[in-house]
């Protein structure tokens, strides 16, 4: 119920990525990661986008890389320019680059997602982050059907509503069905990328420093540090 009318204009995202083919790039050459980004010679060998999810275009992630690139001076291997320079956000692209897609939902919508999955409440937004709550997460989905996760949150939504006085009349709210369905593919989404084997997941925010992704050893700060 307190969590509804939250700021919806941050997104939380949930990269899906292939550890072994980030590790390969941090092993690169600096110069000839940069080159093989100018000249386009990575694209084959980008993990396979995931149907079901989102990614940036190749383009987008080559230019803006580069973008960040150009401002990194050093040679040597990638891990260890990017360490010198601090470049967390080069980092974060290299993490998009070796993505299969990413789940992402405004943060307001977040904690009925997350609640849900936990089966109990949480108090504050950065909790929403936390490694131990994503343990939970997982643990929790790993128990029921995708179908059933997202019956789950749709109804729930529709209680905290009924609590509110809102309605749930789509002939007076027009926002009612898109919302509702967003809700039912956000959860489904949640449920597949959690349960789906083989890949690290790394979670942020809009405007979150970058060496704050992820968590443990895959977390930005801890992968050019440890």
């Amino acid at each position: 119920m307190r969590h509804l009318g939250r700021d919806m204009g941050i997104d939380m995202c949930l990269h899906l990525v292939d550890g072994d083919s980030l590790n390969r790039f941090l092993e690169l050459d600096w110069d000839d990661l940069k080159s093989g980004m100018e000249n386009k010679e990575f694209r084959n060998s980008r993990p396979k986008k995931d149907s079901r999810l989102h990614r940036g275009f190749d383009i987008d992630c080559e230019s803006e890389f580069l973008d960040i690139a150009d401002n990194i001076e050093g040679s040597g291997l990638v891990r260890e320019i990017l360490a010198q320079n601090l470049a967390y956000d080069a980092l974060l692209k290299l993490v998009e680059w070796n993505s299969i897609g990413y789940w992402d939902a405004w943060e307001g919508r977040c904690f009925i997602y997350i609640e849900n999955a936990i089966s109990r409440e949480i108090a504050h937004v950065e909790d929403m982050y936390e490694f131990d709550v994503w343990q939970e997460i997982r643990q929790g989905l790993a128990k029921t059907s995708e179908s059933e996760f997202s019956e789950k949150v749709c109804t729930d939504w529709m209680e905290r509503r009924k609590e509110l006085g809102e309605t749930l009349d789509e002939k007076k709210d027009p926002k009612i069905i898109p919302t509702f369905e967003a809700h039912d593919r956000n959860a489904r989404l949640l449920h597949y990328v959690v349960n789906l084997p083989g890949y690290i997941q790394i979670l942020g925010r809009d405007h979150m420093a970058a060496e704050n992704w992820g968590h443990e050893e895959w977390n930005l700060f801890n992968i050019l540090n440890s």
